[in-house]
C-alpha cells in the first residue's frame, strides 16, 4: 500500500464504537449501518466522506464496546486511515483486522476539517501539502501493512493459504 491522500474529517476525544456503528442498525446490512456512521457527532459524515479521506481524532478514538462493525463501517465508507492521539485497544486491532490503517498522531489538534493530508502508514510520515507541514510518527510494520493492504486479516490469511497450497 502506498501513501494515502484525502480530506481530513476531524473529531474530538472519546468517540466510541457506538457512534461509529449504532446499535439500532445491527441487524441491517453493512451498507445501512455505514450510512449512519458517526451521525451522532457529524450527521453529514457518511454522506460526505470519500474513498481515501482521513479521520483525525483526539484521545480514546474507538473506546466502548468491542463491536467489529465500527471498523467495518469506516472501511465500507472508504476511509483511508485514522489518525488519533490514542485509540481504544480493541478498536485499534479491529481496524487493522479489517484493513484500516491507524496511527497514533499526537498533533491532531493542528489539523482542520477539510484540509488535505497525505499519510504513509509504513514510514509514519504525515504531510499537509498546502502548508508544507509534515510530521513523523511511529508507522505500522511492513508485515502489518501487508495484511492491511490485502484488505485485512481474513483476506490476508486466504492469500497465504492459497500460496502454501501451490
Amino acid at each position: 500500500m502506498k501513501g494515502i491522500r484525502g480530506r481530513a474529517f476531524v473529531f474530538g476525544d472519546d468517540i466510541n464504537t457506538d457512534v461509529m456503528a449504532p446499535g439500532l442498525y445491527f441487524k441491517a446490512p453493512m451498507e445501512e449501518m455505514a450510512r449512519h456512521c458517526m451521525e451522532a457527532v457529524d450527521p453529514a459524515f457518511a454522506k460526505e466522506v470519500r474513498p481515501g479521506d482521513i479521520v483525525v481524532a483526539g484521545r480514546n478514538f474507538g473506546i466502548g464496546s468491542a463491536r467489529e462493525q465500527a471498523a467495518m463501517a469506516l472501511t465500507h465508507l472508504g476511509v483511508g486511515a485514522v489518525l488519533a492521539r490514542s485509540f481504544g485497544r480493541i478498536f485499534y486491532r479491529n481496524a487493522l483486522n479489517f484493513g484500516l490503517p491507524v496511527l497514533v498522531f499526537p498533533e491532531t489538534g493542528l489539523i482542520r476539517p477539510g484540509e488535505v493530508l497525505t499519510v504513509d502508514p509504513v514510514s509514519g510520515r504525515i504531510e499537509r501539502p498546502a502548508s508544507g507541514d509534515s510530521w513523523v510518527v511511529q508507522g505500522l510494520p511492513a508485515h502489518m501493512m501487508e495484511m492491511v493492504g490485502a484488505g485485512g486479516l481474513m483476506p490476508w490469511l486466504k492469500l497465504r493459504l492459497a500460496k502454501e497450497k501451490k
